[in-house]
């Protein structure tokens, strides 16, 4: 994941096996993402992945809906490498950084999976992704790290304690409202993950409960629109 302004680091997580167990865990995610994109046929676009991490999302978009070229970038050094190594000969470039400048007008599509709660100034990151962006391009930004979660006071700590990462407190409605001062046209919907839920007693979740209602309730799509005029 990567964090606008922020220094290089090595991996997400302080524990680099967690790392590697990240992409297991978010792949039926991930799926159920692409399936609510609305841009069907990808085969002519360019695509971004902003925190890419070791790249899985990509991967697992190129083969449900193939696109021409894309580019993902973090600021994780080690995970931007095995996300290198991993790509195999999809047309995938991958770097290490937090904005996207030198991409001006670039990409179709822009994605983000848990990354904007890490931004520490949200207008600087929906201007960045507005000037990558070419007229008529969409960014699907996802997130369930806000403060209409209540279990976010809990995980807040934990991700302070368990990652290299500095988390930031934004409502949903701050999220909108950043967006649409860049000038995107701002619209959103629950995540309503429609497949089951594993029982992992790993902290995050301390009640079966809460997970079933975190990943149908709490996490959230936004899409956003740059406009083919301005």
């Amino acid at each position: 994941m990567s964090q606008e302004g922020q220094k290089t680091i090595a991996t997400w997580y302080v524990d680099p096996d967690a790392e590697d167990r990240m992409s297991d865990g978010h792949a039926p995610i991930w799926r159920h993402l692409i399936d609510l994109i609305v841009e069907r046929d990808l085969s002519a676009k360019s695509v971004v992945d902003f925190g890419c991490n070791q790249g899985g999302l990509l991967r697992h978009l190129y083969a449900i809906r193939p696109f021409h070229k894309a580019l993902g970038i973090d600021i994780a050094e080690q995970s931007i490498a095995k996300a290198e190594a991993f790509k195999g000969n999809l047309p995938v470039q991958h770097a290490v950084g937090g904005t996207l400048e030198g991409w001006a007008e670039e990409f179709d599509l822009a994605i983000s999976h848990e990354v904007i709660y890490l931004v520490e100034n949200i207008d600087a990151h929906a201007a960045d992704i507005w000037k990558a962006l070419k007229p008529g391009g969409v960014y699907y930004a996802v997130t369930g790290c806000h403060t209409d979660n209540p279990l976010w006071p809990k995980w807040r700590d934990l991700v302070a304690k368990r990652t290299n990462t500095v988390v930031q407190d934004r409502s949903i409605s701050d999220y909108g409202r950043a967006f649409a001062k860049a000038g995107f046209a701002v619209s959103g919907r629950k995540l309503e993950y429609d497949g089951f839920i594993p029982f992992v007693e790993d902290g995050w979740t301390p009640d079966f409960a809460d997970a079933l209602d975190y990943y149908t309730q709490t996490k959230i799509v936004f899409r956003l629109i740059k406009p083919l005029a301005g």
